[in-house]
């Protein structure tokens, strides 16, 4: 039987008529991309002068999009969650830092998130962004080989390796997968490098260590069969987490600017194709991979659906999941979980000022994906209509 997202009964059983009509209002005034660009450069300026706006924001788009200011704030999110059968990735969303402190505490908070998820099925993967834990200059000259770098430059980029190795050790050490997130395509090449050299030490019996990769790039799937080509040759699984991407405007832009090809698909519709096409291969590989679909995407979350019942694959399958961001896309998420499948919510945490960046980020990308908002308020309208007609 196909699975329904429009259950919105399910989908926001985990809410309160207060909250709902909460999230209405915020959705609402994130649908506008005026009042998310004013919005913006005032919580922006108002920080700048240290006013007292963060209890407004913590009230407000925090609420929704993070679980909360440390690990121990995150606990009733995670409680919730799993009430449902939602598991929850933490996501130390800091970002922006140069350094080596600043870098280093980076790497020992997320650590602390892989040793809360240990032996907590409640928080089966941990995740953490490279840019967190290194300088993105670092990872820009590094991209087409360290052949180049300058002697200081690769002593910085020795500390950043340093720190991933620390992070991957301490998550194979505690058996805690962990997803490394992907970034822009001037820094890819080498998070592909550095990722596929950890995959190769820590995935030789399981998957410790997934990849992420953008499938709004046209040379992804391409990459996908080749780095699963790799894997065979060198002796590793393969954990992917599939994902479409989120920087598309400004991808397209640098490249007009510096005059090389746009990484970027010509158009939506091949970037679905090739997302559904990497499920597919995946799935009909699946002794060599473990898959999580990242994806709000409902016809892509159906597709996997269907894709495990052709091949008589468990809805418990503890090498495929779904992902979803914490505050978004509840009805794919809940629903998927209350029919049975491994379902996980990224839950972005940290000090409200320093997540501020990924808020404001996570506010713009709702303005301009196609629908994304519309599709969110038509839900939580429907839900409300649905409750005062129960009363």
């Amino acid at each position: 039987m196909a699975i329904d997202f429009n259950n919105t009964e399910i989908a926001f059983k985990n809410k309160s008529s207060f909250k709902l009509t909460k999230a209405y209002w915020l959705f609402k005034i994130v649908s506008s991309k005026t009042l998310v660009a004013i919005g913006s450069v005032v919580t922006k300026t108002a920080l700048k002068l240290h006013l007292p706006i963060n209890y407004f924001i913590k009230k407000t788009i925090f609420e929704q999009f993070c679980g909360g200011e440390n690990i121990e704030e995150c606990d009733t999110t995670i409680a919730n969650l799993w009430k449902y059968n939602i598991g929850t990735i933490l996501d130390y969303s800091v970002e922006g830092k140069e350094s080596n402190a600043d870098l280093d505490a980076t790497t020992e908070e997320i650590i602390k998130t892989i040793e809360k998820a240990k032996n907590n099925p409640a928080i089966p993967f941990s995740v953490f962004k490279p840019t967190g834990i290194a300088q993105f200059s670092i990872l820009e000259s590094a991209n087409d080989g360290i052949e180049n770098l300058s002697e200081t430059e690769l002593v910085s980029y020795n500390k950043v390796i340093g720190r991933v190795d620390k992070i991957c050790k301490t998550a194979y050490e505690n058996k805690v997968p962990l997803f490394i997130d992907a970034e822009d395509s001037w820094i890819q090449n080498t998070i592909d490098r550095i990722v596929e050299d950890m995959m190769e030490k820590y995935n030789k019996d399981t998957v410790i260590v997934y990849h992420t990769l953008q499938m709004y790039r046209w040379d992804r799937l391409d990459y996908l069969k080749s780095l699963h080509n790799k894997a065979k040759t060198k002796g590793f699984k393969l954990g992917v987490k599939l994902v479409r991407g989120a920087y598309m405007e400004k991808e397209r832009a640098r490249a007009l600017e510096k005059g090389y090809p746009s990484p970027i698909q010509k158009n939506k519709e091949a970037t679905d194709r090739d997302y559904d096409l990497a499920l597919k291969y995946t799935v009909n590989n699946l002794e060599d991979f473990a898959l999580c679909a990242g994806t709000h995407n409902e016809k892509s979350c159906k597709y996997l659906t269907e894709l495990m019942e052709e091949n008589q694959i468990d809805k418990k399958q503890p090498r495929i999941y779904f992902a979803q961001l914490l505050g978004m896309s509840d009805h794919i998420s809940y629903n998927l979980a209350n029919e049975g499948y491994n379902v996980v919510k990224y839950v972005p945490y940290g000090p409200i000022r320093e997540v501020l960046p990924y808020l404001i980020r996570r506010a713009e990308e709702n303005t301009s994906v196609s629908g994304q908002t519309g599709r969110e308020l038509s839900l939580i309208l429907k839900e409300m209509k649905r409750r005062k007609g129960e009363k």
